[in-house]
């Protein structure tokens, strides 16, 4: 145990976890890909299951939500900002729609009520360039019942990327949303929207891309337990599970499934007597070792050595599978450019070199206007059987050094459901790429059928010169400094131990069988 004070010098005690081997790959005994301890760490049914594409529709969900929460809400995130408008397209006074607002307006109208938010620290630091005031002091503004707190507990250079809201442990949102600035957008990414600036400011920010889960029922209390772990991580503060509620669902959310199981994926970093825990990375490994057609991939940065090793591997295979890969066009930030961009250059020529077969892309998606989309989203689809959304990045930090959440469904082999599950998973990928291109999912879909299957060769057949589409992404040439940064990973460094080849030869088995 840790014994840790708080403000006022009260002394409480913080559960460690007790360093334990990493098990061994298991022995295939089916063809899941979801494998509770190695790559998953629970697997829960969720009675619905929704996906928002692009945070309008989910800040306003959860809006609703937040207003309707009987017990306990708990923000677990990597960033946050009171100051956000929820629905600012529901029209009503700007003011009352801030987040900072509804929250307040949520536990004075319901005294039963308590709100968490656990942000990390150094976010809060980004956060006072934006102009808003240290949560340490919004804290002592709020009513009782709502605390604002920062987590401290990382590794050094560390972060807390999760992005998780958990709703009286009945609801749970989990994904690459964050609820703070520069994230409102809608699925029509226009050039310039009037709606998409930061607080107090009418400057127009850029479109932005992004995606995040829901679930409910026994799903979401495993992402209520993981957020109630970290919030007595950071706070010393032990939570009990809400019990007394009955189940729970935003009005006007179209599930994508019901009665589907759920699997949480983890990365946790080795700290202060706490394991290391990288499902997430098994599981991509895993995923790409698995995968029979296609692997469809959004992610805000392509800078993970190990995967993009993976990648190759199966490029070079006669038979393998198409990769198809969104990306922004920059990473968010000069530092960021100079850590991700530059590994992605150089991995990018690593798998273009072994790319013999002409089955792998990079794409950047652009608006009407040809102004490149910011791509914020972390999916994966996997052939038509495996969905996953999360927190996680392509890139070494959110495989062993960040805290990060992914949620998984996966089509399973002989289940009497596998055919809805499956078409549910292709479903959300030709809603994306035809969200990218311009075109209808039907579209998208009779393409890939036109093609034999091929993604790359559909994706190719739907380019367009001019409007909304995407665009081949093309890396510049990298200077000395940027080329010693690539080649030393020195601001983004593996934190994992290589387990691609035991994963390869597990999985690349339950490729065979499953095929």
């Amino acid at each position: 145990m840790i014994e840790s004070a708080d403000a006022a010098g009260t002394t409480s005690r913080v559960p460690t976890v007790p360093a334990l081997r990493q098990p061994p790959v298991p022995a295939p005994t089916d063809d899941s890909l979801l494998v509770p301890g190695e790559t998953c760490w629970r697997i829960e049914r969720a009675e619905r299951h929704a996906v928002f594409v692009d945070a309008a529709d989910y800040f306003a969900a959860l809006k609703r939500a937040v207003l309707r929460a009987e017990r306990r809400v708990l923000f677990i995130g990597w960033d946050f900002d009171p100051r956000i408008r929820m629905d600012p397209r529901a029209g009503g006074r700007a003011r009352d729609d801030r987040l900072g607002r509804v929250l307040q307006r949520a536990v004075e109208t319901n005294p039963r009520l308590e709100i968490g938010v656990l942000q990390w620290d150094l976010g809060m630091v980004a956060a006072l360039g934006r102009g808003l005031t240290p949560i340490v002091l919004l804290d002592r503004r709020t009513p009782d019942r709502l605390r604002m707190t920062v987590d401290t507990h990382h590794p050094l250079g560390g972060a807390h990327h999760q992005k998780i809201v958990v709703i009286d442990d009945c609801l749970a949102f989990a994904g690459g949303i964050d609820v703070t600035t520069d994230r409102w957008d809608t699925s029509e990414h226009l050039d310039r929207h009037p709606m998409r600036h930061r607080p107090h400011s009418t400057r127009p920010r850029g479109p932005w891309h992004d995606v995040t889960s829901l679930v409910s029922g026994p799903a979401a209390r495993v992402i209520g337990d993981l957020a109630r772990e970290r919030w007595e991580s950071g706070t010393g503060q032990r939570l009990e599970p809400v019990t007394d509620v009955e189940a729970c669902w935003p009005d006007g959310v179209e599930p994508l499934l019901t009665d589907v199981d759920v699997a949480v994926s983890r990365t946790r970093p080795a700290y202060r007597g706490a394991e290391l825990v990288h499902e997430i990375e098994l599981l991509w490994l895993a995923a790409i070792a698995a995968a029979r057609r296609t692997v469809y991939i959004e992610t805000q940065y392509f800078a993970n050595r190990r995967i993009a090793e993976a990648i190759a591997e199966r490029l070079g295979e006669e038979d393998g599978p198409d990769f198809v890969v969104l990306n922004p066009e920059t990473a968010d930030g000069w530092l960021e450019e100079k850590a991700m961009g530059t590994a992605r250059a150089k991995l990018l020529d690593h798998v273009r070199r072994a790319d013999r077969y002409d089955r792998f892309r990079l794409f950047v998606p652009v608006t009407d206007g040809r102004r490149p989309v910011y791509v914020h989203a972390k999916v994966l689809c996997v052939d038509d059987r495996l969905l996953r959304i999360g927190s996680s990045n392509l890139n070494n930090r959110s495989m062993g050094l960040d805290t990060e959440c992914d949620l998984s469904i996966e089509a399973r082999t002989g289940d009497d459901r596998e055919a809805e599950v499956s078409a549910a998973v292709l479903g959300l990928r030709h809603r994306l790429l035809g969200e990218h291109l311009g075109v209808a999912p039907e579209e998208v879909a009779a393409t890939v059928e036109r093609c034999g299957g091929s993604l790359v060769r559909a994706v190719d057949s739907l380019l367009r010169l001019t409007g909304r589409s995407l665009v081949p992404f093309e890396p510049p040439r990298l200077d000395p400094l940027e080329r010693f940064l690539a080649d030393t990973e020195l601001l983004d460094a593996e934190h994992t131990p290589n387990r691609w080849r035991r994963v390869q030869r597990a999985f690349a088995a339950r490729r065979r069988r499953r095929g």
